[in-house]
């Protein structure tokens, strides 16, 4: 028998995907290097490892990317060239591979930012040409891509680029072209309002590129859009975002209050299967749920970035949040869920910075909303009933049915207060949530509009907090600005002392108020003492409240007795009994607010941008798509 010319080659210990050995040959063999365009045609063809690439190119240091950057121009180049061409399944693979190059490329840290990225992905000579031709390429896509995943696959590159390289000179590029018509498009015309939010995320990012040293023209596009479509499209994005980020703290704690049944209470006994209830998912210990609680909010809240360049630019849009979020069958809407959100972000913001910022950067978002007072009277007259936290003490109230959204607004600033007394204070934090406070009562009083409330939660809360101020003033004093956060609190607990009559459903809250004023007596008398408020801005103010206790406590001493001696009813008598000889009068100044400047708080915004744009950098990490290629 002739012998065969074919010899049997060694089986190898393991199999590698042939994608894989491509992957291999393009970064391992720079010096090498000569690729055709068949090698182009296959890598595009086959299915991606993204997880294979993903690993290859961290293993690459900055240095060896410099080094083999003629290959990364290529790669970068065929990329664009491909998703161009718009063939099925190259241009998606391209796509892919596109966005996991980048993700670990403007991960690395490198000695010159703008410079070494620009040598590594295009050339210094080379780079307008080759960024304008990838903008250019994507916005393309993003508007008439084939299919709706080839167009979020693109948003995510731009997101990818965009976040991962916001402290350079390449967001240059994608400022010169308008990408908000495209990514307004790919929003309107999204199969969920979830698989839109990822755009308007995108939207907030580009709108903070050096937004505060050059024009931006996306805010101009923000401040223009009047599509009352569009605008529901986004307040009904980011209500299901904020929905889906409220439950990732209620896995941890469910904070649900639950009605009475004969079910419900066979199964607090353990005799659940008698009552045919499904047994509930076990709750994790508490250790576990600390450290998960500590690594919440999830990305998704990004978005909130984008929701304050809409508040700030656009009042038609708050308009149209506002008035969603009181639409009948609406469960996750708009303002409503703002609200919701924002109380379980607030009572967790200790956890951490990343917790705090964006915890501020909601109460500025609410404070901007109360400041207009057509807004203000928008939130008056929708009724809406948000779910709100539950999961620290002190609790608010439980409340059934709807009720105005400005009582939720007030929630809010409220729980905010409550939850965070610590005595390193959160100066930002409490000037918002006073802010809040002070902004809506002052529109309760100015357009003489009752609103039905637990008012008697509220003067808890400010005496409280005045009671703490006192107790903790040596602590407070090194804090930048804790002052200011006093003088504020003088001034609403006076405003509301002054002219209560005005927005108070009956004359039961404006006595609470005073009784509590009276109860709090030692408080602000040490307050006025260790802040030196008799030579601030709100001595007036102090002196006002000074003086009603003062009053009352005279006309208790007249009664027979002292305050510590009497009954809360003999108490509520001699208050209504004072107000004849009472004598005070509405302070000048006490509802005087400064109006929101961005520029004011430039600094703090752009903390809170860094924290948001990381956020944004994992939004963009490369999905599975429809030819099963894998994600990382």
């Amino acid at each position: 028998m002739e012998q065969s010319p074919l010899t049997l080659q060694e089986r190898p210990e393991t199999f590698e995907a042939k994608i894989v050995q491509l992957y291999r040959e393009l970064f391992q063999d720079p010096d090498e290097y000569d690729k055709a365009e068949g090698f182009w045609r296959e890598l595009f063809l086959l299915r991606p490892d993204l997880v294979q690439l993903k690993s290859l190119l961290d293993q690459s240091e900055p240095d060896y990317l410099l080094h083999i950057n003629h290959i990364c121009h290529d790669l970068l180049q065929r990329c664009v060239s491909t998703l161009k061409e718009a063939r099925s399944p190259s241009d998606e693979h391209a796509l892919q591979t596109l966005s996991t190059f980048m993700n670990s490329v403007l991960s690395k840290r490198y000695q010159s930012p703008s410079t070494d990225l620009i040598e590594i992905l295009a050339g210094l000579d080379n780079v307008d040409h080759v960024f304008q031709d990838l903008v250019e390429a994507l916005d393309t896509t993003i508007r008439q891509g084939r299919t709706a995943s080839i167009k979020e696959e693109a948003v995510r590159v731009v997101l990818s680029i965009t976040s991962g390289a916001f402290q350079t000179s390449l967001l240059t590029y994608f400022t010169q072209r308008d990408l908000f018509p495209s990514l307004m498009t790919f929003a309107m015309g999204s199969d969920s309002a979830q698989s839109a939010a990822l755009p308007i995320t995108l939207i907030g990012v580009l709108a903070n590129c050096n937004k505060f040293e050059i024009y931006n023209p996306y805010q101009s596009r923000i401040a223009q859009l009047s599509d009352n479509d569009a605008l529901d499209r986004i307040a009904e994005s980011i209500a299901q975002t904020f929905a889906k980020l409220r439950d990732s703290y209620v896995v941890l704690q469910d904070d649900s209050v639950k009605p009475w049944s004969i079910g419900g209470t066979l199964s607090y006994v353990g005799l659940g299967p008698l009552a045919g209830r499904k047994t509930p998912p076990i709750p994790p210990s508490e250790e576990v749920a600390r450290m998960k609680f500590a690594e919440l909010p999830a990305s998704e809240a990004a978005i909130l970035l984008s929701i304050y360049e809409f508040v700030v630019h656009n009042k038609q849009f708050t308009h149209q949040m506002i008035k969603n979020s009181g639409t009948a069958g609406s469960d996750a809407f708009g303002f409503a869920e703002l609200c919701s959100f924002t109380t379980y972000l607030i009572q967790h913001a200790y956890r951490s910075t990343r917790a705090a910022l964006y915890s501020h950067l909601a109460l500025t978002i609410m404070r901007i909303v109360v400041e207009d007072p057509t807004t203000n009277k928008r939130l008056f007259e929708t009724l809406g009933n948000p779910r709100l936290c539950r999961q620290r003490l002190p609790t608010l109230p439980l409340t059934k049915g709807d009720r105005p959204l400005t009582a939720a607004v007030l929630d809010v600033a409220m729980d905010a207060i409550n939850h965070n007394l610590r005595t390193n204070l959160d100066v930002n934090l409490y000037f918002s949530a006073l802010g809040i406070l002070l902004r809506s009562v002052s529109y309760l009083c100015k357009s003489r509009s009752r609103l039905s409330y637990h008012w008697n939660e509220l003067w808890r809360c400010l005496l409280s907090f005045i009671r703490f101020c006192s107790q903790y003033h040596e602590a407070l004093r090194g804090i930048d600005g804790a002052n200011i956060i006093v003088y504020d609190t003088v001034n609403l607990i006076t405003l509301c002392l002054t002219q209560g009559e005005a927005f108070l459903p009956d004359p039961a809250a404006i006595d609470d108020l005073f009784y509590k004023v009276i109860e709090s007596h030692s408080e602000l008398e040490g307050l006025q003492t260790k802040y030196e408020l008799e030579k601030s801005p709100v001595s007036a103010n102090i002196k006002t409240l000074m003086d009603a206790s003062l009053h009352f406590t005279d006309a208790f001493d007249k009664a027979g007795g002292r305050a510590k001696s009497i009954s809360t009813k003999d108490v509520m008598k001699v208050i209504k009994d004072g107000y004849e000889t009472l004598s005070i009068e509405a302070r000048e100044g006490t509802d005087h607010w400064t109006q929101y400047r961005e520029q004011d708080c430039k600094t703090e915004i752009k903390k809170i941008t860094r924290i948001a744009v990381a956020d944004a950098r994992l939004l963009a990490v490369p999905q599975a798509g429809p030819f099963g290629s894998q994600s990382i």
